[in-house]
């Protein structure tokens, strides 16, 4: 079987491709941007709204306003940029939106206090990313292709690349396990919420490998499923989202 280099430019159309061809994989994204949507309507009116790593993203499908970036130069992202040095002036945008991206972050205190620089007052960060619960903790530690540490005692990790290096907890360390640290530490910054969810579509997708186990007609029934698992137990959820306001 042949290397993928997992930070190739070339890769971005043939991910985008790959979300198109997958119908179940496709709504889920869906479901994001409809979080997305929700999420600009409680923020300032003017500002920028800004995605960091789009990578495969087709939100301006959905929100042509967005701003789509990432730290590879993939043709079709409108720009490059570190998501831990933005290239936005100070209280210029109105919205961060963040789609499996923080576990890629080096150095997620650096991105944390840029967002709180770059955020207009009443700005918001939407991050959704992966979670360790029930079904999706035993996945990342020994299914998953990326590196999956829960019991890393700092916010950041050495990186040779933007996709072969990451964390998979760090969602979960940052937002749940050290809560208090964030909050004291980035008091600019509030955690509106925090949610799991997912528990089961993404994995049946396949996410970005090329098969999937989940039909498009079965999406339906495969989220009645998600939903129920969750009213049993937040816990069986394998991705978690939070959101908040720039004081």
């Amino acid at each position: 079987m042949p290397v993928v280099n997992l930070d190739d430019p070339s890769r971005g159309r043939e991910l985008e491709q790959l979300i198109q061809k997958k119908p179940a994989l496709r709504k889920l994204y869906l479901e994001t941007y409809a979080r997305y949507a929700a999420c600009l309507r409680r923020c300032p009116a003017d500002g920028l709204a800004v995605e960091l790593g789009s990578g495969a993203s087709f939100v301006k499908q959905v929100l042509p306003e967005v701003i789509t970036t990432d730290v590879i130069a993939y043709p079709h992202v409108d720009r490059v940029v570190d998501g831990t040095r933005m290239p936005f002036a100070d209280g210029s945008v109105r919205a961060l939106f963040l789609l499996n991206v923080l576990h890629h972050i080096p150095d997620v205190g650096a991105f944390l206090r840029e967002s709180e620089r770059v955020l207009m007052p009443g700005g918001r960060v939407l991050i959704v990313d992966q979670y360790p619960g029930w079904i999706g903790g035993p996945v990342l530690r020994h299914l998953h292709h990326e590196p999956f540490d829960a019991k890393a005692v700092e916010w950041r990790f050495p990186s040779q690349g933007p996709l072969s290096d990451a964390n998979g907890a760090l969602c979960w360390i940052v937002f749940e396990r050290d809560r208090e640290r964030f909050l004291a530490e980035h008091a600019g910054l509030q955690l509106a919420a925090f949610a799991r969810h997912t528990p089961l579509r993404y994995w049946l997708a396949g996410g970005l490998k090329s098969w999937s186990l989940l039909p498009g007609p079965l999406f339906p029934l495969a989220t009645w499923l998600d939903r129920a698992l969750l009213a049993i137990s937040p816990w069986f959820a394998s991705q978690g989202g939070s959101g908040g306001p720039r004081r």
